[in-house]
């Protein structure tokens, strides 16, 4: 008896932190990107890029990340709760002339509706989303994307909003 209730309690630790992995790998990091998975009937790939807005804040929020491969330079960052698009980071880009931030009036739902003048000269990465000051944070900055997806990645559930390019 005492094996099997033993036996049930590792098994459920385990389920617990599995359950929990996507956390603990990001424990104690204020920004992470995750895994990429292909939309077949849209062609792109997305990520969620998780981040905190201050060092302290408890829980993480999140922004997508798209690829498209029509357009392979470039990862585009989509802000699921305002629903728009923000910016892109340039893949092949110098180091601190990669992200171009769209102003707040060139912002759309849907990426062909902004057009390619819409998109600055590339500069740094900015400011990690939400800060208390309203666009920079404390002056972190977002790390840039460091891989692309592979290209086996399989379908997965759609990020809500985001429009086919």
């Amino acid at each position: 008896m005492f094996r099997r209730i033993t036996l049930v309690l590792l098994m459920a630790a385990a389920a617990f932190t599995a359950s929990t992995a996507t956390e603990a790998q990001a424990a104690g990091r204020r920004q992470y990107y995750g895994s990429w998975s292909y939309h077949p009937t849209n062609n792109y790939y997305y990520t969620r890029y998780h981040y905190r807005p201050t060092p302290t804040y408890p829980t993480y929020s999140y922004h997508y990340c798209i690829h498209y491969p029509s357009q392979p330079r470039y990862v585009y960052y989509y802000n699921p709760h305002a629903r728009h698009y923000w910016g892109r980071f340039d893949t092949e880009g110098k180091d601190g002339e990669q992200y171009s931030l769209l102003k707040p009036e060139d912002r759309k739902e849907n990426l062909e509706d902004i057009p390619e003048s819409a998109f600055p000269k590339p500069g740094k990465m900015p400011g990690i989303p939400e800060g208390t000051d309203g666009t920079k944070s404390d002056g972190a900055s977002i790390e840039p994307v460091k891989e692309l997806p592979d290209t086996d990645a399989t379908p997965d559930d759609t990020p809500a909003g985001i429009q086919k390019k």
